[in-house]
């Protein structure tokens, strides 16, 4: 009889286990839901707005709007016929006409489809009537969908007109949230049809109207597509007109803020305030969502942060240029920033002309062009650093100047300003580049002086600030009395030789 193989117990229990675990993970693997599809989730969104007007809970809507950036990506006319014939089923609806007349007809076969799921759940139950705030937020999906296609800006448009008079027609507070990101996709409806100065107009009315009526968010979003509209065209002093005159709402969204922080600084930079400009697009990039979230609006905000460091004088961190997001858009402003930091003009003009495309379309060519005295001057920096003396002619050389001239001008500009220290040589054409400043001139006094006068201001202060507890020298003045008599008590005892037996007898040994 032939042997046979016996396994281990241990074997078995695990192989009975894994057969127990099998189903169960099977189980929960079946248990776990599927995701919604776009008209499910459009039929639940309709549901939570009628409920937030009919229970005043503005946090409905909010809650809806939030996920308006990842359904648009998933519209089609299929879905948005299907979502609108399910929400309003009745075909003698008003409403349901002028929806669909914004879309195209189905096929045939669609048709067919419908007719038969149609017979197959006939609907016994009265159809809903949803607030005017249902349909407009159908309208904004539609117009989001339109803005997708060329060929169907000029119907986009048309519905953005049609839907922004509905929405003053109605006049309903409720409406606002929804009225915010009207006014979005209003003002892309009319930069992506080429007709953006068009509806600047219509902007100044609503963003009078809103600020009359408190609206905060359709406030906010007015105010940063009027200020979009004006830079789109580079009327710089318009906007900050519009700034000036009117007070962005405290209470508008983080979005909203990170955009009119970003539309501040390019109007602070094409005015030479650097500093505030620096400042309003730090708050930018604190303020906007991540940048997987929105890489577009990440990248223009570091695009122009990056020339703005330059402006002031600083060198960007090299770090910034290895953000996943930002490394290959930041490409032509790193090659500025090593042209910057080397002072090479030579180099500085060839990365200009390389990617004068990408700066034109960034809109930030005029202010790199501005650099170019940047570059000059630590260049000159350089030289002075490396020569105790050098003809202006070498200096035209290694900066790539026109002439000894441009030369003698920017060296006397670069003396004058501080730069360098140094002097020009007029009769013999060139420049005395001073010794390098040493660590312990009358500036570094003036500083310790300050630094020692604080800190002694500051002691006399803490001194002052001190605090002691009452009477609390009158307890010393005891204890010092109490120790004087101890002393004179012993001191009589001692002459009167009242001292304890177990002392030395001192007159025993004479």
């Amino acid at each position: 009889m032939a042997d046979v193989d016996m396994k281990p117990v241990d074997d078995k229990t695990k192989e009975d286990k894994t057969q127990e675990e099998k189903p169960q993970e099977e189980e929960v693997k079946e248990t776990k839901p599927a995701p919604p599809t776009p008209v499910q989730e459009i039929k639940a969104n309709v549901a939570l707005i009628d409920r937030a007007v009919s229970t005043l809970e503005p946090r409905f809507t909010h809650r809806v709007l939030r996920t308006l950036t990842s359904l648009r990506k998933r519209l089609d006319d299929k879905v948005l016929r299907d979502a609108v014939t399910e929400i309003y089923p009745d075909a003698e609806s008003p409403v349901r006409k002028a929806l669909l007349s914004w879309l195209p007809a189905a096929s045939d076969s669609e048709q067919t489809m419908d007719i038969d799921q149609a017979a197959a759940q006939p609907s016994k139950t009265t159809p809903q009537e949803f607030a005017p705030e249902c349909e407009v937020y159908l309208r904004l999906l539609i117009l989001h969908h339109l803005l997708t296609n060329p060929s169907t800006y000029p119907k986009a448009i048309q519905l953005s007109h049609e839907t922004v008079e509905k929405m003053q027609a109605l006049n309903r507070r409720s409406m606002d949230p929804i009225a915010a990101k009207v006014w979005y996709a209003v003002e892309r409806a009319y930069e992506l049809g080429g007709e953006l100065a068009e509806a600047r107009p219509h902007f100044l009315a609503a963003q009078r109207t809103a600020a009359l009526r408190h609206d905060d968010e359709t406030h906010a979003s007015l105010i940063n597509r009027l200020l979009r509209s004006y830079l789109q065209y580079s009327l710089y002093d318009q906007a900050d007109k519009l700034v000036s005159k009117t007070s962005f709402p405290t209470s508008a969204a983080n979005a909203q803020f990170a955009r009119y922080h970003y539309y501040l600084g390019r109007i602070k930079a094409v005015q030479l305030n650097y500093t505030a400009a620096h400042t309003n697009l730090q708050q930018a990039i604190r303020r906007a969502p991540p940048a997987k979230i929105a890489p577009g609006f990440y990248q223009a905000v570091h695009k122009l942060f990056v020339v703005v460091e330059l402006l002031m004088g600083d060198i960007p961190d090299r770090s910034l240029f290895r953000h996943p997001v930002l490394e290959k858009a930041l490409n032509g402003y790193f090659e500025i920033v090593k042209a910057v930091r080397m002072g090479s003009l030579s180099q500085f003009q060839s990365t200009l002309s390389k990617h004068a495309a990408q700066f034109e379309a960034d809109k930030t060519y005029t202010l790199i062009v501005r650099l170019r005295q940047n570059v000059i001057k630590t260049g000159i920096r350089r030289l002075s650093l490396s020569y105790s003396r050098i003809s202006l002619r070498d200096i035209c050389v290694k900066l790539h100047l026109d002439s000894e001239e441009d030369a003698e001008y920017i060296v006397g500009k670069a003396i004058r300003d501080g730069v360098i220290d140094g002097k020009i040589v007029h009769e013999k054409g060139w420049m005395e580049c001073g010794g390098q400043k040493g660590g312990y001139g009358p500036e570094v006094s003036e500083v310790f002086t300050r630094r020692i006068d604080y800190c002694l201001e500051l002691h006399n202060h803490s001194v002052k600030a001190m605090r002691y507890p009452l009477n609390a020298h009158r307890k010393e003045l005891a204890a010092a009395e109490g120790a004087r008599e101890r002393e004179k008590e012993l001191a009589k005892e001692i002459q009167e030789g009242d001292l304890d037996d177990d002392g030395p007898d001192l007159g025993e040994g004479f």
